[in-house]
């Protein structure tokens, strides 16, 4: 059996853990999943938040509003200090934090951040249905396909699956009886 000083020898190696967050509840999960592999393994945390140019990837490539640029970046920059402040609200979490924003797609902004053998990427793997799956290509596969470094999915809580279902009973409008949640 390991001792504490052969855990850190072990883990030595990762410099930065980098971890993907939009605000969903999948996010949130990587999130905390990211800051516990971060304490552990006595590494950076980076926390990333991918933007895009309003339009999208023509709008990039077009000579873009430079006030228009300056504006989502400043709002991207204030969502994501919402989202570290609703995921740790007066705590701490405990480890040395950055938080970053990247004009990118969520996928290659992530990768690109992570480019290191030595960091480690967390991204939650979300719910994903088939028609989720054809709008909105999965973050996370791009991540396993592309990082080269290792990739840690966190799957969705499994209170996810109680939220979905009561959105889809609320969008079809149909009855829901709250003990069909309870285990």
């Amino acid at each position: 059996m390991g001792t504490r000083t052969d855990h850190r020898e072990r883990n030595k190696g990762v410099r930065r853990i980098v971890v993907g967050v939009s605000g969903t509840p999948g996010s949130l999960s990587a999130l905390h999943r990211a800051v516990a592999e971060a304490r552990v393994r006595e590494a950076e945390l980076w926390v990333v938040m991918a933007w895009q140019a309003p339009g999208g990837a023509l709008a990039s490539r077009s000579a873009c509003d430079v006030p228009a640029l300056t504006d989502c970046r400043a709002a991207v920059v204030e969502r994501l200090r919402e989202v570290l402040d609703g995921a740790f609200g007066a705590t701490k979490p405990g480890v040395t934090l950055a938080g970053l924003t990247v004009r990118a797609t969520p996928g290659a902004a992530l990768v690109d951040t992570a480019r290191g053998p030595e960091d480690l990427l967390v991204v939650g793997s979300g719910s994903r249905n088939a028609l989720r799956r054809l709008v909105r290509p999965s973050v996370a596969r791009y991540c396993l396909a592309h990082a080269a470094c290792p990739v840690l999915t966190v799957p969705p809580s499994p209170l996810q699956a109680d939220l979905d279902e009561v959105q889809r009973r609320n969008f079809w409008r149909m009855s829901l009886d709250a003990r069909e949640l309870a285990p």
